[in-house]
């Protein structure tokens, strides 16, 4: 099988495992999945399928009465009796349809696609109660459209993956952003639901904060606290803009990031793997302080665990670290290599893929590395915030995104390391070695994995915060 997704693991082995689950009433199934190791499930079970290949046993809690002999017998004369019953319905409906099949069927179906919605605002909303997302608040569709103008194209503020995002204001005068997932989402139910666990449970002044959401209707939207300054990209790349981003401003953003991820990797009562950490996805807020967003491919570590690996990768091209991109592998690693690349973009003043429109053709990681080895790292320097007197600093920083951005991962440093290099409290920094995607290379046509990306392209659309 393929697992369901929102697994707790748990480092402790198989046997461990399934005495644990059959002690633990709320424990709904559990598999043990080599290289992972134990992972429960309680409520439930979605997103899971039957795979040809690869995936694992899944172990599903079920009665003890369903193991008795004579209770099977019973069920094997009931279930014959139902079937015959089932049978003598069927036929009547058939005739029931030959006379009707003119009439009702545009009416059937409409009911039939009404119930399916039902289904899935049913699961969804079981789904939050068993997470405890009780304390959540939940609007109502006729709120969050008298706020935004009835959805109004004028109150569009940005798009992505998920869908549109729409400024609105609620009765109370409370200004919101809203993410609205539409019909043509490239995300979907699991990214919704994978968002408002993972965030919901998530406190940091860094962290841009939900407030909470609506399932009402066939509408999945998300409700956020309003940035009046969009996103960082917005700012750092569009030159048409006036530069109010000066260095000492970059070195708060920078450090207000790593201090987000720092949270998220080691000090929240949950481990959280980001996966989609990128300029676009850093909202400023009125004093221009960073806040991280988008949670909807975030993964949560538990125990012990330090890596994983998935068949769908998702996250955004030039951010991606090279073993979660060629082989499902992701970790805290992954999100320092994001961090790099975000860390250079910031000093260069340059958008990664920039640099494929260079006669060398290399990214950025490449053209920062082979900078460095020849001495000529401050041309790497965003023009605009060029200052002799911070020179030293940030040569710093484009030397510490090296180290995030190397091939290996178990090369980089971790975060809590990354911000005691910024801040000068390790003097000594290591050679950086060879970085990744040095040249302008693809993804493999080869694998097999499934891939989601976001649009990175898409939000700077509006002149409008988020």
């Amino acid at each position: 099988m393929k697992v369901p997704d929102f697994a707790e693991p748990m480092a402790i082995t198989e046997e461990e495992c399934r005495k644990n689950c059959l002690d633990n009433c709320s424990c709904t199934a559990y598999a043990f999945y080599v290289g992972i190791g134990c992972m429960q499930w309680s409520g439930i079970l979605i997103d899971s399928e039957q795979l040809p290949l690869d995936g694992t046993n899944l172990y599903i809690r079920v009665p003890n009465s369903e193991h008795d002999t004579k209770r099977g017998f019973k069920v094997a004369i009931a279930s014959t009796v139902s079937a015959a019953a089932v049978l003598l319905a069927l036929c009547v409906c058939l005739c029931w349809k030959c006379i009707a099949k003119h009439k009702g069927n545009e009416q059937q179906a409409k009911l039939s696609r009404m119930e399916e919605v039902h289904k899935v605002e049913d699961m969804v909303t079981v789904t939050m109660n068993q997470a405890k997302f009780e304390k959540l608040p939940l609007y109502t569709y006729e709120a969050l459209a008298n706020a935004t103008d009835n959805f109004h194209s004028n109150k569009i503020i940005g798009k992505g993956g998920f869908g549109p995002v729409y400024k609105g204001k609620l009765f109370d005068g409370l200004e919101i952003a809203v993410k609205r997932l539409s019909n043509s989402s490239t995300q979907g139910i699991e990214e919704f639901m994978n968002e408002v666990m993972v965030i919901s449970k998530l406190q940091h002044r860094n962290l841009v904060r939900l407030l909470g959401c609506c399932v009402e209707r066939e509408e999945k939207m998300l409700v956020y606290e309003y940035m009046p300054n969009k996103s960082l990209d917005a700012y750092l790349f569009d030159a048409n803009k006036p530069n109010i981003l000066d260095w000492r401003r970059r070195v708060i953003i920078v450090e207000g990031i790593g201090r987000a991820l720092l949270y998220l990797h080691r000090d929240s009562r949950l481990k959280i793997i980001h996966r989609d950490l990128k300029a676009s996805n850093i909202l400023l807020d009125e004093e221009l302080k960073p806040k991280l967003s988008d949670f909807g491919f975030a993964r949560i570590f538990g125990g012990n665990q330090d890596q994983a690996n998935t068949n769908r990768v998702a996250g955004t091209y030039g951010y991606m670290a090279p073993e979660y991109a060629m082989e499902g592998r992701f970790s805290e690693k992954s999100d320092v290599y994001s961090f790099g690349v975000l860390l250079l973009e910031i000093v260069s003043g340059r958008r990664n893929t920039t640099f494929y429109s260079d006669e060398n053709e290399l990214s950025m990681p490449g053209h920062a590395w082979k900078s460095w080895n020849e001495n000529e790292a401050a041309k790497l320097i965003d023009p605009a915030i060029f200052d002799l007197g911070a020179i030293t600093e940030m040569l710093r920083y484009i030397h510490v995104g090296l180290l995030c951005v190397q091939e290996s991962a178990k090369d980089r440093p971790d975060v809590s390391a990354v911000l005691l290099m910024l801040t000068s409290e390790i003097s000594n920094l290591p050679r950086p070695k060879f970085p990744a995607y040095t040249g302008r290379i693809g993804f493999s046509e080869k694998s097999s994995r499934q891939r989601a990306y976001t649009i990175n392209d898409m939000s700077l659309s509006s002149i409008e915060g988020r």
